[in-house]
């Protein structure tokens, strides 16, 4: 069964820990939170100080998404702040394995994403110490983009590697998730799905989830 992590990204920003709620209440397995510094993307979100007020909403997995340039000056915050699994990329200034062993050595779970353009083979050389995968199925940096399926050979051949090596790691994808484009990821080997608008503008979100879990 895929694990459901709905972006708070999605929700309404005067009612966060509301829609953290609600989040939790319907269903969902974690939440997903994008961290955006308007530089490495071209927007702007939430910083730790915001997680720790969420922390205090809900007892839901923080599944922390950092979309920032110099992600290694922050992880210790948002570590403190109550994320569960920090989520760096590849793309981000600095050693992006020093960057995993920061993380770890927090005892917080460590991901790595990939932009779309970022081939499959750029997280092969640490893929040993990560619990997870992020493949972005569109750009990052704004919410409602149409999903991209040239990404569906990139989470296989992650998958592949994952099982070649005995892995039992998370893949997870974020990006124009809903119930049609769902089946493609799942069976490509993703199995944690982040799921936005598909999610927060559901008339029942708790049979929207399910619908996404069981597929």
């Amino acid at each position: 069964m895929n694990k459901i992590s709905p972006s708070i990204l999605a929700g309404d920003f005067a009612r966060l820990g509301e829609a953290a709620q609600l989040c939790e209440r319907s269903g969902a397995d974690w939440l997903h939170i994008d961290v955006m510094d308007g530089h490495f993307v071209p927007n702007i979100t939430i910083g730790a100080p915001v997680v720790k007020c969420l922390r205090r909403t809900t007892g839901l997995f923080f599944d922390v998404h950092l979309m920032i340039s110099e992600p290694d000056r922050y992880i210790p915050d948002f570590a403190a702040a109550g994320a569960d699994l920090i989520n760096v990329h590849a793309e981000s200034e600095g050693d992006t394995e020093k960057t995993v062993d920061l993380i770890r050595s927090l005892g917080k779970k460590a991901a790595v994403a990939l932009k779309p353009a970022t081939p499959a083979e750029t997280v092969f050389p640490y893929l040993d110490k990560l619990d997870m995968v992020l493949v972005m199925t569109v750009e990052p940096g704004f919410g409602g983009q149409s999903f991209m399926a040239d990404q569906l050979p990139k989470i296989a051949a992650i998958r592949a590697e994952c099982e070649r090596r005995g892995l039992a790691t998370d893949i997870q994808v974020d990006g124009g998730i809903t119930d049609a484009t769902a089946p493609l990821v799942t069976r490509a080997g993703a199995n944690v799905l982040v799921a936005g608008s598909y999610l927060f503008k559901a008339a029942d979100m708790p049979s929207a989830i399910q619908t996404l879990k069981n597929l």
